[in-house]
């Protein structure tokens, strides 16, 4: 149980990253074309941070199956 409950920490620590990213993103788009040449850096954080949450989302799904 308690590896669910870890994982389940890490799945909300990552959903906050997730937003905080998607939220970085969002407030870069609406000043585009102001700092564009960091369009590529940006949304490659939003997508590993979104990567990552899934990975970890698929991972406590494998968890909750197992037990």
């Amino acid at each position: 149980m308690s590896d669910i409950v870890e994982q389940l920490k890490k799945v909300r620590q990552l959903q906050s990253r997730a937003a905080t990213a998607k939220m970085e993103l969002h407030d870069f788009a609406e000043d585009l074309p102001v700092n564009w040449p960091k369009i590529k850096t940006i949304a490659q954080k939003t997508f590993d941070a979104f990567a990552e949450l899934d990975a970890a989302r698929k991972e406590l799904a494998a968890l909750e199956e197992a037990r």
